[in-house]
């Protein structure tokens, strides 16, 4: 996103509006002052006099989703992911972007960018989610082969898809569906169990190794941009 824009977002300003007081001073990028409008924003720093600009509107959240909370946006009896959030982000219309099963790990997208969303889930766009699994029992290649060239979950058959072994019990999976449980329902059709699931990768963003169980963190524009790309 160029630095005008940006600005211009984040300060309720028109285009020239932000250029001009660009031109005039006080907007750093990452501690270095920035005087060209047309420089690119990615994943740095932006502040005008000290204080951190962001842009209004539209929020994307990139959540390391901890065991045991639902990947929903209410619930009367569970804890749910927007339980983690203050009240700011709360307030803001945030959803999941695609769900993680209540005991399962890792990246979530939390929008309030409905047509973002739409077009993440949609099976047309066969975006990427890649995961890491824990197995009750050793995995060998036969079993492999026969996941990465599709198998059936009870009335549907999977997409080729790539497997790769992490360990005698551990393996990562990359899949472009979602159907229900579909990881476990998987690794059940070869004659196998998932004792514990991590999402890594999602729409062609790796999951922040800083972020701890339970924290988030924005994405930056570098990062939307990557999305964006992934779904076009």
């Amino acid at each position: 996103m160029r630095l005008d824009k940006y600005v211009a977002d984040a300060m309720g300003l028109t285009r020239s509006e932000a250029r001009e007081l660009i031109k005039r001073g006080g907007v750093t990028m990452d501690g270095e002052p920035a005087m060209a409008p047309a420089a690119h924003v990615d994943c740095q720093e932006v502040l005008y006099k000290g204080e951190t600009l962001k842009p209004k509107g539209l929020v994307y959240l990139m959540m390391n989703k901890p065991a045991g909370v639902l990947s929903v946006t209410e619930d009367k009896n569970q804890r749910t992911v927007m339980d983690l959030l203050p009240d700011s982000y709360r307030r803001s219309g945030l959803f999941p972007a695609g769900r993680l099963d209540k005991d399962s790990e890792g990246f979530l997208l939390l929008t309030n960018d409905g047509m973002l969303a739409h077009e993440i889930l949609s099976p047309k766009k066969k975006v990427g989610k890649t995961y890491e699994v824990g197995l009750a029992r050793e995995l060998d290649d036969e079993k492999i082969y026969i996941l990465e060239n599709g198998v059936d979950i009870g009335g549907y058959v999977t997409s080729p898809c790539t497997v790769e072994k992490l360990g005698p019990r551990a393996a990562r999976i990359t899949i472009t569906e979602g159907k229900y449980h579909q990881v476990k329902r998987m690794f059940k059709a070869v004659g196998n169990r998932v004792d514990a699931l991590k999402r890594v990768s999602f729409a062609g963003l790796e999951l922040d190794g800083s972020l701890a169980p339970g924290e988030y963190r924005e994405l930056c524009t570098k990062e939307l941009d990557k999305i964006l790309r992934t779904i076009q």
